[in-house]
């Protein structure tokens, strides 16, 4: 099968960014696949080469052919909407194009499959930048017209699409994404370099017990329940949050010696953070996946998070899941998990590795060429 993927999204190193470079990787990996990848970004050309060259490494050379363009998103959408520069021009032998779900090529005689990881721009609008809601807008609307296959992370994000966007039923898949590959690579690469990781524990300062959360601070992440919860414990651990800011109320929470906004880290600081936390904390009001749930797990972290669809469907029973709306219910769930005896600690680990293993990049890889097959079919027929 030649396969064309939008590949722009590397540039921009986000969660959907890491999920692009496993997927090319999963995909490349596969029998009688043939990858054309398509990039266009303006500033970031030589980041979306550098990381795409990354993504691709210890694969078949032969299985891939790159084609980049400089357009930034905003430029390429308009030329895209006037029905100039299609894909099919720029990658001729392909069958099928896997988009990215900001934009959408112009192409009508090319079967066409998108992947839409959530929707919290619709159900959190505050969040969103207006022209990024608008290009949103636009992308699905042509998703919708052009009938194209969706591939939804979660059977919950399924449901979202189904419900906001009018998209039929019989066009929306759902493909589990899978542990991100550079979170196995990292902690392989520190468990062998453990001066680095001093060095980074001196650096973030972890020299007392601390619970940590990850992600951006946003309303939808509640973090002020979160705080609410912890504050009683505060004497005993540290809560650590690590992610970029945007808007979350936090503020309005009195200040504490024990509470640290780290900002930003890398991965390697990040998998430190994970490995020598209590507890992962992740009271999330809304999830398309919930991807930082895997990543405590693969440290052998225990997690606290929210009794919500998308959660229940990664997490099962192997977190502790708490009404996100009641901070009573957070902290009672976070008492539990840090109060756990020698017994049950070892059980809940057992179902964490039995989790992690029900998500593999080679499942989401066959799972994804299906619905590619199926775009073709419906696209012939």
């Amino acid at each position: 099968m030649k396969i064309g993927i939008d590949i722009s999204s590397l540039a921009y190193q986000r969660g959907v960014s890491r999920y692009t470079a496993d997927l090319v990787k999963a995909l490349a990996q596969q029998a009688d696949t043939e990858l054309f990848l398509y990039g266009s970004t303006l500033r970031q050309q030589k980041l979306l080469t550098r990381q795409l060259h990354k993504a691709l490494r210890n694969t078949l050379p032969d299985r891939y052919d790159i084609k980049l363009q400089r357009f930034p998103p905003s430029l390429l959408a308009k030329i895209w909407r006037l029905g100039l520069n299609p894909i099919k021009k720029q990658l001729p032998e392909i069958e099928v194009f896997h988009s990215w779900d900001w934009l959408q090529p112009p192409d009508k005689n090319l079967p066409l499959v998108s992947t839409i990881h959530d929707l919290a721009i619709i159900r959190y609008p505050q969040i969103a930048h207006p022209q990024v809601l608008k290009m949103h807008q636009n992308s699905w609307r042509f998703l919708r017209q052009r009938q194209a296959q969706i591939i939804a992370v979660s059977q919950a994000t399924r449901n979202d699409i189904l419900r906001y966007l009018e998209i039929p039923s019989k066009c929306v898949n759902v493909v589990y994404e899978a542990l991100p590959t550079q979170i196995v690579e990292i902690s392989q690469e520190l468990a062998q370099k453990p001066e680095l990781v001093f060095n980074i524990k001196q650096k973030l300062q972890l020299n007392k017990p601390y619970l940590l959360f990850v992600g951006t601070r946003e309303p939808r992440k509640n973090l002020v329940k979160l705080i609410q919860a912890w504050l009683p414990l505060a004497r005993d651990y540290q809560l650590i949050v690590a992610g970029e800011q945007s808007w979350d109320g936090s503020a309005k929470i009195s200040k504490n010696e024990n509470l640290r906004f780290l900002g930003r880290v890398n991965d390697y600081e990040l998998a430190v953070l994970y490995h020598h936390c209590e507890l992962f904390v992740y009271p999330s009001l809304y999830e398309g996946f919930g991807l930082p749930i895997l990543e405590a797990f693969s440290h052998g972290v225990p997690v606290v998070s929210s009794d919500i669809p998308a959660i229940r469907e990664v997490a099962g029973n192997a977190a502790e899941l708490a009404n996100p709306l009641d901070e009573t219910s957070i902290r009672q769930a976070i008492e539990k998990v840090l109060n756990e005896g020698k017994i049950a600690s070892d059980q809940r680990l057992k179902r964490m590795i039995i989790r992690l293993q029900l998500f593999s990049w080679q499942k989401t890889a066959l799972q994804t060429l299906a619905v590619y097959r199926r775009a073709i079919e419906d696209f012939s027929a």
